[in-house]
């Protein structure tokens, strides 16, 4: 049998079970999914940094750039098994999402990371720690739009 998916308009938060728990996340499957996924891609992003510059001793911008591209590469494929539901099964197809995955993550880091962040903090002047935490969300929501509605974008049926 099939459960039911649940609204979060319909819960009722005293009488909380573990169908409802579920129905929920069948709701909502895949934005949980995304952020699970995109918090063990900063956990990513951080071991491979911390193994790059303290235990192979590698400078810390190139450490900083192979944790970027882990945590890329880690984000690409937990969203495509896990998240979104179409997939490209051709080398054509996956080439062209690695490829625009790739491509859009550094314009999200572009505009939002450092883009963003330094226009913030340098024109701005707001306090950069809030200014990483504005940003980051930012982040989070582009890489979104971009991976559901152009990377993994469910194709027409014929």
């Amino acid at each position: 049998m099939e459960a039911k998916k649940t609204k979060l308009k319909e819960i009722d938060i005293k009488h909380l079970d573990l169908k409802t728990i579920k129905g929920l996340y069948l709701e909502y499957k895949e934005i949980i999914n995304y952020l699970i996924f995109g918090g063990l891609s900063t956990v990513v992003n951080f071991a491979s940094y911390f193994i790059a510059a303290r235990l192979l001793k590698i400078d810390e911008v190139a450490s900083s750039a192979i944790s970027w591209f882990c945590a890329v590469l880690f984000a690409y494929i937990t969203n495509r098994l896990f998240v979104f539901d179409n997939k490209s099964n051709t080398k054509k197809g996956i080439l062209k999402e690695i490829i625009s995955f790739f491509a859009f993550r550094v314009l999200s880091g572009i505009l939002c990371d450092v883009g963003t962040f330094a226009l913030m903090v340098k024109v701005f002047n707001i306090n950069d720690i809030i200014s990483k935490i504005v940003t980051q969300i930012m982040v989070i929501i582009v890489n979104y739009i971009f991976s559901k509605f152009i990377i993994f974008k469910k194709q027409e049926a014929a």
